[in-house]
Formats: C-alpha cells, structure tokens, sequence
C-alpha cells in the first residue's frame, strides 16, 4: 500500500528546516527508517535550492512524500521552470554541492515541468532490497 503525505511550506529560511522535520516526522510515522538520514539530508538540500533559486517573489514550495515497501519518493515543488543542474564547486565555494549530495545519496533524481508553471524535484530511496520505479 503506498503512503502519501504533503505539506506547503513559506519561502522564508526556517521553512527548510520545517521540511526536514516533516519527512522524518512522516518516515518515523510509516515506520520507515532505513533511508531516513538520506531522504532527510535530501530534502534539506532540494528545499534549500527551491528557496533560493526555484520559487518567485511571495510563493513558497511544496514537499512531497510517497512511499511503499520498496521505494520512497521525495519531491521538492517550486513556481520557476528553471531547472537544476549539478556543479562542480571550488574547495573555497560555500554553496554548490547540494545536487552533488542529492546524487551521491539517492538512488535516481530528475526535474519535470509542473503545468501550468514551475517544476518539481524528484529522488528515490530504494528500501532495503527494493528497486526504483
């Protein structure tokens, strides 16, 4: 049985955390703790990049979680089109790397447009076992 959860969050800075809080709150309610730190982590980065660069003047972004006994999908909702791309960042940058953390520790990520604007994030956490959709 599959397992969904949303919350919209303000585009303000301490939204991020919220949105951390949420998805371990929501993976501790499921019983799902095999990937939590990851999804966590994850989240944490794809609403930060959603604040900064993905969500307009006034709008804020959506968080959304689905699981089932294999794959726990997390996806990050903003109002631009603009879509993400990994970096490399210097030894000396303090930004950067999120993506780079996102690819390292999910087991698939893309961007798809929303209609009728914006886009959404997406990654995957494999279950112990599971396999991606």
């Amino acid at each position: 049985m599959t397992k969904t959860t949303q919350r919209f969050f303000d585009g303000r800075p301490e939204s991020v955390g919220q949105a951390r809080s949420f998805t371990a709150e929501a993976l501790a309610d499921w019983g799902l703790p095999d990937r939590a730190e990851d999804v966590r982590l994850c989240v944490s980065e794809l609403a930060t990049n959603a604040l900064v660069h993905g969500t307009a003047p006034g709008h804020g972004f959506l968080v959304k979680l689905d699981a089932d006994e294999e794959v726990v999908r997390l996806e990050v909702h903003d109002s631009r089109r603009q879509h993400p791309e990994a970096r490399q960042a210097a030894d000396t940058d303090t930004s950067g790397r999120g993506l780079i953390l996102v690819n390292a520790l999910a087991d698939g990520w893309g961007v798809e447009d929303r209609t009728p604007v914006g886009k959404l994030v997406w990654s995957c956490f494999k279950a112990t076992g599971g396999t991606t959709a």
